[in-house]
């Protein structure tokens, strides 16, 4: 969740959603974009390199990146130090706390028209995902995608996001929709193929759920919860040896967690048996 979070922070550094308006990006003067001599840096640099300081404050001290987050916000930081603070809580997997800021962040970005909103809702709904709290997570959301603002890879996070949300709130059938979105502007990311491939089996839908986890399995084979829904779909087809293989290799890769133990529960199965394996419980991605 964390290194999501830090993606869509980067993002808003890297891109012009780290302070321009959506007026001001679309009334740039000529020469503005023209190739003439830029202007010297202003307070949108500085708040950009403030962030990235504090991006790298979270990954080594995220106590000591709230405090700068607090003194940001006395200084002015608005949006942005909330954004910094949510980052910190989210570090320290306190999940609702870094919801609440990041939910601030939004609200403050929106009424300073500031395109960066939809970033700030879209880390608000992971970060309530993260908390277990679905409902909240697709308001979030919601929100984020309303908007209209986010484009590529964001979005397409965004949209796996809340067909997760979906997902935990029963709505299969919509979150079909936001997946099949979200694998055209994040194909990339193992997780989406991986939840297509798990809202796929749960469906009915074997070939579809087959050839999805074969995706995730090309990116990311040494992810236990990869192999452990590609045991599960090996288990539904009836194939033992493909099933034993997978579960095997996720409880390899992560032996102490949920995952791994969901993987050693399914393998006893065999034991002393001859008939057709079952799906693991699902892990709830």
């Amino acid at each position: 969740m964390i290194s999501m979070l830090l993606a869509f922070a980067a993002a808003q550094i890297a891109g012009p959603t780290s302070g321009q308006t959506s007026g001001q990006i679309l009334g740039q003067t000529s020469a503005q974009t023209s190739g003439l001599t830029p202007a010297k840096a202003g307070p949108l640099d500085i708040r950009a390199d403030r962030l990235q300081r504090c991006i790298a404050l979270v990954q080594s001290d995220p106590a000591a990146a709230r405090a700068e987050a607090a003194r940001w916000r006395i200084a002015g930081g608005r949006f942005a130090a909330r954004e910094c603070a949510g980052l910190a809580f989210a570090a320290e997997k306190a999940w609702p706390a870094a919801a609440g800021e990041f939910e601030e962040a939004a609200r403050g970005a929106q009424l300073a028209k500031n395109i960066g909103a939809a970033t700030y809702w879209a880390q608000a709904g992971n970060a309530w995902l993260a908390a277990a709290d679905p409902v909240k997570a697709r308001a979030a959301l919601d929100s984020a995608l309303t908007a209209g603002t986010l484009t590529g890879l964001p979005l397409g996070e965004a949209q796996l996001d809340h067909a997760r949300a979906l997902v935990a709130t029963g709505d299969l059938e919509s979150a079909r929709t936001d997946i099949d979105l979200a694998l055209t502007n994040a194909a990339d990311d193992p997780l989406a193929w991986l939840l297509s491939a798990t809202l796929a089996r749960r469906e009915g839908n074997p070939a579809r759920a087959k050839k999805d986890i074969g995706e995730a399995l090309r990116r990311s084979a040494d992810d236990a919860s990869v192999q452990l829904e590609a045991g599960n779909i090996a288990a539904l087809a009836g194939d033992e040896d493909a099933a034993r293989a997978a579960w095997g290799q996720a409880a390899r890769l992560a032996p102490d967690t949920p995952v791994g133990q969901s993987a050693v529960t399914a393998l006893k199965q065999f034991d002393g048996q001859a008939s057709a394996p079952r799906p693991s419980t699902p892990i709830g991605r």
